[in-house]
Formats: structure tokens, sequence, C-alpha cells
């Protein structure tokens, strides 16, 4: 006896899983490293003074940056938050303030979009440092997922909306030490200025960035 004929709908086509891009096509690109205005912010006076600045911004990229570990079951707390404007990159070294007061407060308001990769977790490990109720974040990978983009991390992100090559070699440095680098310090600012321009990318091209 014949099978009966399969109909229109008993297999019906699926959109093709964008693909993501190759390392080669990402290693292609230029290598690109923020060589911006960057302010360390060491003090709590230092941090109210750069708070005042970016409370009057719209959005910030934001990052953070924790020691890693090498030693099964020891994590670190995070020791740095960068955030960025349109101007500068502001680099907040945890070991000298307290999340309490005005950074939380920043972190907190729904007014100022704060956009990066990972970022909800990120604040979640904040909040063990300093109870507070993160507001206006808004993660990348999640917009791009939406967006129907295949890269969700920010090297991808970088690649796809700016064409541009991020490094990610002082990812393991230690992020707790009291005088950083300069190659550290041009790596943290260039992961949230980054992540800012591709925020602005993604709302010229047309993605729901709101």
């Amino acid at each position: 006896m014949r099978e009966p004929a399969a109909t229109a709908h008993a297999h019906p086509e699926r959109s093709p899983a964008p693909q993501r891009m190759s390392r080669d096509a990402i290693n292609s690109l230029p290598l690109f490293h923020y060589e911006g205005e960057v302010t360390m912010v060491r003090t709590p006076e230092e941090a109210r003074d750069a708070v005042d600045v970016l409370a009057r911004r719209p959005v910030l990229g934001f990052d953070t940056e924790t020691r890693p570990s090498f030693r099964k079951g020891t994590t670190y707390p995070p020791s740095l938050i960068q955030l960025a404007d349109q101007e500068r990159v502001y680099i907040f070294q945890l070991f000298g303030l307290s999340l309490e007061g005005p950074l939380a407060e920043l972190l907190s308001r729904p007014d100022v979009r704060k956009v990066g990769v990972a970022v909800h977790d990120d604040c979640r490990v904040l909040t063990k440092l300093h109870p507070f109720r993160p507001a206006g974040i808004i993660d990348l990978g999640d917009l791009a997922r939406r967006g129907g983009v295949a890269e969700q991390g920010l090297r991808g992100l970088a690649a796809h909306f700016l064409s541009l090559r991020i490094s990610k070699s002082e990812q393991c440095s230690n992020w707790a030490a009291k005088n950083l680098t300069a190659k550290q310090i041009r790596y943290a600012a260039t992961d949230a200025w980054v992540s800012l321009a591709v925020y602005r990318s993604m709302t010229t091209r047309g993605l729901n960035t709101s």
C-alpha cells in the first residue's frame, strides 16, 4: 500500500539560523584600542564628581573587571567598574571605594541606560558588595539575539556592528592591582567604550534598543 502523500504543512520551512562570523573573518578586521580620555576614580570625592557628570548622560557603556581565579572554589569580588560616555571612560577602582552612595544610585537610575554584555550578571555580583536595585540595564547580547544576530559576545558584536576587532589579551590579568598598567587601562576602557558604540550602531540600524 502506498503511503499517503505528505501535505504542505507536514514539514514547514524554517528560517536558517544566523551564521556567526568565523574567527578568521574577525581576525582580518583592523584591531581597535580606545585612545581617548580616561579618568581613573579612586576616592569617594572623585566618585561623586564622576557620577555628577555621568548621571546627565542618557546612555553609558558599562563593564566590570574581576581578578581571575586559577584555583577551584576561589572567587574574587569585582575590582573595576567602567562607565563610558561619548567623551571619556571613567574607571572606578573598587578597592578604595564603596558602592554605597553615588555609584549605587547611578546604577539604580532607570533614566540612565547602562549598556554592555552580561550586564545583569555584573549587577548581580555587585549587589553582593552593597545592596541596590539595578535599573536601566540593557544587555547587548539580548538585543542582538532578538534582532536575529548570531554574535552575542562583545568581540563578535564589535566585529558585526563596527567592523572592528578588539583584543582580549589582558582579560586574565590582575585587576585588583592598585597600580594598573597602561595596557590594562586601555583594555578596560575599550570594552566600555565599544559597548556604547555597539549600542549606538544598533540604534542606527533600527534594532529595538528601548
